[in-house]
């Protein structure tokens, strides 16, 4: 089997533009959650979100495709881009064919479609942009960075709510498992943070209203939780077959070891009783890894802040790992940026990926009372030196779908 590393991160965070920054506020236990500035929300009972702070789409692409191309894949590109110079990856024509793009979204061009739709009743349907197309559908992530890089190998987007970046890496793995690639660029991107979306999650009544505090908003498994908070951003892993890395001298983040995937096929938003087919999906990425469960050192946790999921994904892991799960640590970084949706698993893959790296864990922050029914050791408050050799992320979607990637130190 051919093993897989990850050698190159890129990410646009509500902490930070770029890996470095957003890996820097994360340790710090920083909140990048704040009131929405992007619109007037005053008419909605949710008004604060993750946005993503100070970016400038005209650093990272010309005006011209700026304006063709919704939010969401600005934030994709400048993420593909970080990765791969982070990588050190040379794309020519030797290799691209054995490079290739998997990069996913849950929604995809939201602004784009949601203005469109009001053009068309304003102005006309002849007034809608050739591009609309082009610039709102999900593969564009992947598509735009296959022609601004020249990769040639696998190509396309993978959606799957919340857990969109978590299969997008798996996809990734498995192609070069099979040796279809050497090198897959992987992860997602999601860009929400609009009237359609905000309205979208508060209909539910699935968000957090503590507008007055939204630092202190996000509060995965505190007994006052109250809801997710929105968030935006992207993250793009550059993955590769071991020895292929090894030969270039590309760094190491960790390896890719496995991912468990599994469906609760029992409702649409809702998790599953006790967390079960998110417990399966933990015991399936460490069987597919052939990994013990003494190994796991850590979690990042779904960890939405809301009532039910916290504590079914707690129930999951005790089932999953059963007395271990006293003795490992579980942290949840939606904490600090609220939920990125199709983003969410992929920035979390490479926050648990610079976890693995550099020997510690991000803080859940906020967590001041803990639920009884959350009774794990989530790494409350502050950030821990400790020693990481293995490492799960989980990502969990609407529509049941569950994902757990395995990560494992490379020394």
């Amino acid at each position: 089997m051919r093993r897989v590393v990850i050698t190159g991160i890129g990410m646009v965070t509500p902490l930070g533009l770029n890996t470095r920054d957003s890996w820097k506020k994360c340790v710090e236990g920083v909140s990048g959650i704040g009131p929405i500035t992007r619109f007037d929300a005053s008419a909605y009972p949710t008004r604060i979100a993750g946005e993503v702070k100070g970016f400038d789409s005209r650093t990272v692409m010309d005006q011209k495709d700026a304006g063709r191309y919704d939010l969401v894949f600005h934030y994709s590109w400048s993420a593909t881009k970080e990765a791969v110079e982070d990588a050190q990856l040379s794309i020519t024509a030797a290799n691209a064919e054995r490079v290739g793009i998997i990069i996913g979204s849950g929604i995809g061009g939201l602004t784009n479609i949601s203005e469109t739709s009001v053009q068309i009743h304003t102005e006309g349907p002849r007034r809608v942009s050739p591009f609309f197309v082009a610039g709102s559908i999900i593969n564009t992530c992947s598509g735009y960075a296959a022609i601004r890089l020249g990769a040639k190998g696998p190509n396309y987007g993978v959606v799957s709510a919340c857990a969109t970046g978590n299969h997008a890496i798996a996809d990734g793995l498995h192609s070069i498992r099979r040796n279809e690639a050497d090198v897959m660029i992987v992860g997602g991107a999601e860009a929400p943070v609009t009237p359609v979306g905000l309205a979208g999650f508060c209909a539910p009544r699935a968000l957090s209203r503590r507008n007055n505090e939204p630092e202190k908003a996000s509060r995965p498994f505190d007994k006052d939780r109250d809801g997710f908070v929105l968030g935006e951003g992207a993250a793009v892993l550059v993955i590769e077959e071991l020895e292929h890395a090894k030969k270039r001298g590309a760094g190491i983040y960790a390896e890719v070891v496995s991912c468990g995937m599994s469906a609760d096929a029992f409702h649409i938003t809702a998790p599953a009783e006790k967390g079960e087919g998110a417990a399966r999906a933990m015991k399936l990425a460490l069987e597919w890894g052939g990994v013990a469960v003494e190994d796991v050192d850590y979690i990042n946790a779904h960890g939405t802040s809301t009532p039910l999921g916290d504590i079914a994904e707690t129930d999951a892991v005790k089932t999953a790992f059963g007395s271990h799960a006293r003795t490992l640590a579980v942290s949840s970084t939606k904490s600090m940026i609220g939920h990125l949706l199709g983003a969410a698993a992929a920035v979390e893959a490479a926050f648990t990926a610079l976890a693995v790296k550099h020997q510690i864990l991000p803080p859940t922050i906020n967590l001041e009372t803990p639920d009884p029914a959350c009774d794990l050791d989530y790494v409350p408050l502050k950030a821990r030196e400790t020693k990481v050799r293995c490492a799960l992320s989980n990502g969990f979607g609407f529509g049941g779908t569950n994902t757990s990637l395995c990560l494992k130190r490379v020394v």
